[in-house]
């Protein structure tokens, strides 16, 4: 049976689409998960406007670095679990309440020790500064809700998205009203901070509704140790690789911070921002896809490489098609839309929307990892872009400022999606897959 939002394509395109109802799921789970993520783009550049311009690079700086180094700690949160539990739940739906039970168990132990870890080390790092303890402690608490996501792998095993964009688009919209109350009453720093926690609590609250409005029970839920080793067996070399991917990610901003200055941080983060608005596309796409890609799998090795291929064929085209004109407009959009405070991150945002392109290929390529148990390559290869991220920081941001952790972060992305492909045998035939799609990206 068709999905019935195909009678408003173009008959060109339903032909293609006709009898293909795999395609048609995830064609339609995709186009909620973008409804979802452009709402978002649109309200956050609109809100992030009006915040930035309100506080300034340094405020804006501070904001930037508490959040920066938060997000290095959630990966202990998640664990590793995300597409672990989605693969287990795809393949054995027999098995849903124990697998979703137990993760939800085990999130809420990783959350609660990232806030403790985050809270440790900025004490340390920062011992006589405690405004910045409390910044870093308001946005933390946010972690301990990672476990409600275990909800959002459900729907994304059913490819039935659309429940967890009701949940999460309402709780967005109020809290981009709040925002915009919170600068016309000229709101305190934390007041901001305090926000980002909100809105995953009310999330949380939104996709538990979502789950029972659909009809399951949380009563049925049940935490074992047998499936709760039986996760973490697949899912720590993950949670170390998200670990090491959020630092090379996000470390950036921290010795940002802490070799340029609050100020400099605000005009990188706002390049940051303008750049990762843009990967939710991949994000979104492989939320639809995964499931077909375990499925390919299990059907053929001709198939999965196939599918694959393509895979890479359609993020390369995205990474080129958000690059390219973005290069060419990058220094006025920042200079209209966040004043001449921001003009210096004109050409950082250039810098990193090219990195995007590794990311989009990094993030199929974990994909593929995923489905291959390959976790602990994954891992490595990380670690390697770690490595190097920190490396080039040290040497770059004392010269150039923010333009050389521009810089780290491009070869950093590229070493982890590709360049590592070509160091390590196994990953050798995904490395040619890749080189293929740079050259001749098209879309699927």
């Amino acid at each position: 049976m068709n999905q019935t939002w195909t009678r408003y394509l173009p008959s060109f395109f339903r032909d293609k689409i006709e009898g293909r109802h795999q395609l048609q799921q995830a064609i339609g789970n995709t186009g909620w998960l973008f409804a979802d993520r452009i709402c978002k783009m649109a309200g956050t550049l609109l809100v992030s406007i009006w915040l930035t311009r309100y506080l300034g690079p340094e405020r804006f700086g501070i904001l930037s670095y508490a959040t920066a180094f938060v997000l290095v700690f959630s990966s202990i949160a998640s664990m590793g679990l995300d597409w672990v539990v989605v693969r287990n739940v795809v393949r054995d739906p027999s098995r849903r309440d124990e697998i979703l039970g137990t993760t939800f168990a085990l999130k809420l132990a990783g959350g609660a020790t990232s806030i403790c870890l985050a809270m440790a080390a900025i004490i340390i790092l920062r011992p006589d500064d405690p405004s910045i303890w409390l910044m870093v402690g308001i946005i933390a608490l946010g972690l301990a809700f990672q476990a409600f996501s275990t909800f959002d792998f459900w729907f994304q095993s059913q490819v039935q998205s659309k429940y967890a964009v009701y949940a999460r688009s309402s709780a967005f919209l109020l809290i981009c009203g709040t925002k915009i109350v919170l600068i016309l009453l000229k709101a305190p720093l934390a007041a901001f901070a305090l926000t980002a926690t909100v809105e995953i609590v009310l999330g949380s609250a939104g996709l538990v509704a979502a789950y029972q409005a659909n009809g399951h029970r949380l009563k049925t839920w049940r935490a074992t140790r047998s499936m709760a080793g039986e996760l973490l067996r697949d899912s720590w070399p993950l949670m170390l690789t998200d670990i090491v991917m959020l630092a090379y990610m996000r470390l950036d901003q921290v010795m940002l911070g802490e070799m340029a200055g609050n100020a400099e941080v605000g005009i990188y983060s706002v390049a940051v921002m303008l750049a990762e608005a843009w990967y939710f596309i991949p994000m979104v796409i492989t939320s639809s896809i995964f499931p077909s890609v375990v499925e390919a799998r299990e059907k053929g090795e001709e198939q999965f490489y196939d599918r694959l291929q393509r895979y890479y064929n359609l993020m390369a085209f995205l990474g080129y098609a958000v690059a390219i004109p973005v290069t060419f407009i990058a220094g006025w959009v920042m200079t209209f839309l966040f004043g001449d405070a921001y003009s210096a991150a004109g050409p950082m945002l250039t810098g990193l929307v090219w990195a995007g392109l590794f990311i989009n290929l990094s993030i199929a390529r974990s994909s593929y990892l995923t489905v291959m148990n390959w976790t602990r390559l994954h891992f490595i290869t990380d670690l390697l872009g770690l490595a190097a991220n920190v490396a080039l920081n040290l040497y770059l941001i004392p010269r150039y400022g923010g333009m050389g952790a521009v810089l780290a972060s491009l070869v950093a992305y590229w070493l982890v999606a590709h360049g590592s492909c070509f160091m390590f045998k196994p990953l050798f035939r995904t490395g040619v897959m890749m080189t293929r799609a740079m050259v001749y990206p098209k879309f699927w």
